[in-house]
């Protein structure tokens, strides 16, 4: 029998914190009569106290307004609350607000580091270095009445016990971005306090076709299990759990009916890396080749368990560098595919090349059967289902980001042209496109949708992300991509590694420990102990600089001949020592953790 919650416990969703200099304490001010929390500045030991401590004259606390506890999380030596610090409500999902985190601070709540030895201390201070990138996080989202880790099927199908659990208890936790970092205040039963936040995106807009108003809500859950950046994530590992792997959930509101429609992404389940190099296109490298099979298996098990019938649906080149990992997906899903799980490859760029999107027709009457079989949620204006959705569209390319995008912009569009002929708002003629207005905000919707994804990935809005918005590729839309693809370039070899850090240091991938080793990294040696990629590249520019000054002279004295080609050669050389040597230029993750 699982434990009931007590229904007058509800999350508070304003409070006050005062910041004593031996604790924290958070009030309640959102009309609750629970107790406050204090957290010990000293040791970080937390308590329930009934009043605020007695304020010197002398020394009077600052006091500001906070919207949530994120967590807490313990480094080698001291302890650090996260809370929320602004907030942005950005609409509602099934009847309750929906919050985006605009701001959220890290707070040291632990004294114990003043006694700790140097080395600890310089350790410490690296760490928190990570916390603070992780304040920046992008998409975070909760709200304070709603379980929003679940799809509207699922939050349907719960039990009336289960309902009646707090919000954590009923969360799915593969989507519960602050899972780890709530241990602390699970393990000290404060579940007023224990807010679930979700990475992902949230958009919304109303319209009137007639005189129907409908609510379209799209809604982005990323998966924590396998989480990170676009190089230093790729494929599965041995459990099955994928890189990038979002769940998405379009919904219509109408006259009281709600119609759900799920599709997930992920990133090819194989054991394979994209190491980056400095080159542009880093080559493939397909890890454990005997373990495909058992990968695959697990990944698609997962699957039908939580989504039923699964349909992947493959949009990677045929050929060239991803062929390889195209043709091992392809023969492994030879020993998983049965009725209840299918496999189709799509070579996105062979057939739509980079403007005639319009091709995915083809796609789409490929899977027309599946979709049409495998249906979607309908619920009528008493919260009956009159129908569930019975599998889900698994696509994926290489970053499951710019072509999956637009896939599943046409797919979420053909559903949504299903549900509102269904419910008497279309008939059989009719379609979005008929609609100017209604037409042009479900793109918008679908574009930014497909860049919050894209950001928390690889750093950059989606490409091919014009297509989605407009329609059509536009030559602004084109520039953009060539400007995102650079900005990606730079980011994946020169800032992704200390984001990965603070990923896994956040999300429980990386657990620090006294008796585990005290430096994140090995000591640099040899070339790693000077490779500095700004300074190889001021040797560059400054050798051609040199040598472009040098051969102007050369009317005046032969020697600058001379001394052009050595600065030319130099700036050469130095260029050619990078590109041999990218690996160890490039910002990579130092809390490394071997694939499982």
């Amino acid at each position: 029998m699982m434990e009931k919650a007590d229904p007058a416990q509800k999350l508070y969703n304003t409070m006050r914190l005062w910041e004593f200099p031996d604790q924290y304490v958070v009030e309640p001010t959102d009309g609750s009569s629970g107790s406050f929390l204090a957290i010990s500045r000293i040791d970080a030991s937390i308590n329930l106290i009934d009043e605020i401590p007695h304020c010197s004259s002398l020394r009077v606390p600052k006091i500001r307004t906070i919207f949530g506890v994120v967590g807490m999380l313990k480094l080698l030596a001291g302890s650090y609350l996260l809370l929320i610090t602004e907030r942005e409500c950005v609409g509602s999902y099934l009847g309750q607000p929906i919050f985006k985190i605009s701001s959220m601070k890290v707070f040291p709540c632990d004294q114990s580091i003043k006694n700790s030895s140097e080395e600890q201390k310089k350790m410490e201070t690296e760490f928190y270095r990570l916390l603070n990138v992780a304040e920046k996080t992008p998409g975070l989202y909760f709200s304070y009445n709603v379980n929003i880790t679940l799809s509207v099927q699922r939050l349907h199908d719960l039990g009336d016990e289960s309902k009646l659990l707090p919000l954590w208890r009923q969360a799915d936790p593969r989507f519960l971005w602050n899972n780890y970092m709530m241990e602390v205040l699970i393990d000290n039963k404060l579940d007023p306090y224990l807010l679930p936040v979700v990475q992902g995106s949230f958009q919304n807009f109303q319209a009137a076709i007639g005189k129907d108003i409908l609510n379209i809500m799209l809604i982005a859950r990323r998966c924590t299990r396998r989480n990170g950046t676009r190089m230093w994530r790729r494929g599965a590992d041995s459990d099955g759990y994928v890189a990038n792997f979002v769940e998405t959930e379009q919904i219509v509101q109408l006259n009281g009916h709600t119609a759900s429609f799920v599709q997930v992404r992920g990133s090819i389940p194989l054991l394979w890396d994209q190491i980056v190099d400095l080159t542009y296109k880093p080559k493939f490298e397909i890890v454990r080749l005997e373990e495909a099979s058992l990968v695959v298996d697990r990944h698609f098990l997962d699957l039908r368990k939580k989504y039923g019938n699964v349909v992947a649906v493959d949009l990677v080149n045929k050929h060239g560098g991803e062929g390889r990992l195209c043709e091992k997906f392809g023969n492994t899903m030879q020993h998983v595919a049965n009725n209840d799980v299918r496999y189709l490859h799509f070579d996105f760029h062979r057939i739509c090349g980079h403007v005639h999107f319009e091709r995915l027709s083809i796609l789409y009457d490929q899977i027309e059967d599946f979709l049409i079989k495998n249906r979607y949620l309908l619920l009528n204006e008493k919260g009956e289902k009159v129908e569930g959705q019975l599998g889900v569209v698994r696509t994926n390319c290489i970053d499951c980001l710019d072509r999956t995008n637009v896939t599943q912009s046409m797919i979420g569009r053909k559903m949504l042209e299903f549900q509102l002929r269904r419910l008497g708002v279309f008939d059989a003629e009719e379609n979005i496109s008929t609609h100017p207005n209604f037409d042009e905000s479900f793109k918008v919707l679908w574009a930014n949708h497909g860049d919050d994804v894209s950001i928390q990935y690889s750093g950059t809005p989606a490409l091919k992300g014009d297509f989605v918005r407009y329609g059509k590729r536009t030559i602004q839309g084109v520039l953009n991509d060539g400007w995102n693809a650079l900005m990606r370039y730079y980011l994946n070899n020169f800032r992704d590694g200390t984001k990965q850090d603070a990923i896994d240091l956040m999300q429980g991938h990386y657990i620090l420990s006294v008796s585990r080793s005290m430096t994140p990294t090995s000591q640099a040696g040899g070339i790693e102990a000077i490779a500095s990629f700004p300074l190889a590249l001021l040797l560059i520019l400054t050798g051609f600089f040199l040598a472009t000054i040098s051969l102007g002279r050369v009317r005046n004295d032969l020697w600058n001949l001379l001394f052009s080609i050595m600065w030319a050669s130099m700036s050469l050389a130095i260029a050619a020592f990078v590109k041999a040597n990218g690996r160890v230029f490039c910002n990579r993750p130092r809390l490394h953790q071997p694939r499982r």
